[in-house]
């Protein structure tokens, strides 16, 4: 089950308490204290998994506690420090603070990790307040306690390319097509309600992943349809791959359906997030075996009026596949090299 919402309510370890006690050894007059400090409580921390695509396991376990320190003992013993806390969370999570909603960090690497309830501090014993003047002190201090954070887990999926557009306009079909991901596949909307990820290959031992996003319907960024709650995983995105189902479009006046349904998604994406309206984007029409030449052209008008690449395809007969695939793969290329040289320039100071 795909769960991209979680809450959970995280402890750290207490510290352990600081111990009063006195060496008495025969033969050893005056031995003077010898009370140990308490151990360090353990600390809780995120880190990214990329065995994990979904925040389900958290619907059953939302509270983690380190465990805490030990107290100290006579001897000059010192507490045992409290087990730490590592909990497995997907890649490409984002932590927030669930009362006052501030991003705690976003986990977006493999092995990454995030400090998010640190263990409390032993108290030390009595050995440490010996002095000249009070040789024999009567005080210790108690651990401190470990934070404890309500936290709000957000999944945002990690794609190179998604694939967005209306409902039924063939993203499902596309997917299952060009990688080895098996969505549901149905003639009604909304057939899809969870993103799916697929590895696509494009050159010989080289891929990258692609992601069906439920379909978009006007409104969808007020949360009309399936709203803003998969909206957010388009973001991530280096390149959007935008369906426009051409056989739907009617015979009367084509180019004003397709500009119509171009616009309401560019809508969608703008109003949700204006830097998405000014990514990257591909322009594809969609079963094409089922549409008419001016049905497809209409389409391509659209591509052509905004400066967009345009394909046409049918993923069910397996038509034009190869070169939207191979485009993507070399634009994602291109796209890397660009951040690279940028990341290189504001390196240099």
């Amino acid at each position: 089950m795909f769960i991209d919402e979680a809450v959970i309510h995280v402890v750290g370890g207490d510290g352990g308490n600081g111990c009063v006690a006195f060496r008495r050894e025969k033969f050893v007059p005056r031995g003077g204290p010898s009370g140990g400090d308490g151990g360090d409580g353990g600390s809780v921390t995120l880190v990214a998994d990329r065995g994990l695509n979904t925040l389900y396991p958290f619907r059953f376990q939302r509270r983690f506690a380190a465990g805490r320190g030990g107290h100290g003992k006579g001897d000059n013993c010192h507490g045992k420090n409290g087990v730490a806390l590592p909990v497995s969370v997907p890649v490409g999570t984002v932590v927030k603070d669930r009362e006052t909603g501030e991003v705690v960090g976003d986990l977006v690497e493999e092995g990454q990790t995030l400090l998010v309830a640190a263990g409390g501090k032993g108290g030390r014993g009595n050995a440490r307040f010996a002095t000249s003047t009070n040789r024999a002190p009567r005080r210790a201090d108690p651990g401190t306690k470990g934070d404890q954070l309500d936290l709000a887990l957000e999944l945002k999926l990690l794609a190179d390319v998604a694939l967005v557009g209306l409902p039924n306009a063939g993203k499902s079909t596309l997917i299952s097509a060009i990688s080895a991901a098996r969505p549901k596949i149905a003639d009604y909307p909304f057939t899809t309600l969870v993103p799916n990820l697929g590895v696509v290959s494009w050159e010989r031992f080289r891929t990258f992943v692609a992601a069906d996003v439920p379909g978009l319907i006007e409104g969808a960024h007020e949360g009309h349809g399936l709203g803003i709650r998969f909206l957010k995983h388009v973001e991530r995105s280096r390149l959007l791959v935008h369906l426009v189902d051409a056989a739907a479009l009617g015979d009367a006046d084509p180019i004003a359906e397709a500009e119509k349904t171009v616009a309401t998604i560019e809508h969608e994406l703008a109003s949700f997030q204006p830097e998405l309206a000014a990514r990257e984007r591909v322009l594809v029409a969609t079963k094409d075996d089922a549409a008419s030449p001016a049905q497809v052209a209409a389409v391509a008008a659209a591509a052509a009026r905004r400066g967009l690449a345009f394909f046409a395809i049918s993923a069910a007969a397996r038509h034009g596949l190869g070169a939207l695939v191979s485009h993507l793969g070399t634009r994602l290329d291109a796209l890397a090299v660009r951040a690279d040289a940028t990341h290189g320039k504001e390196a240099v100071p």
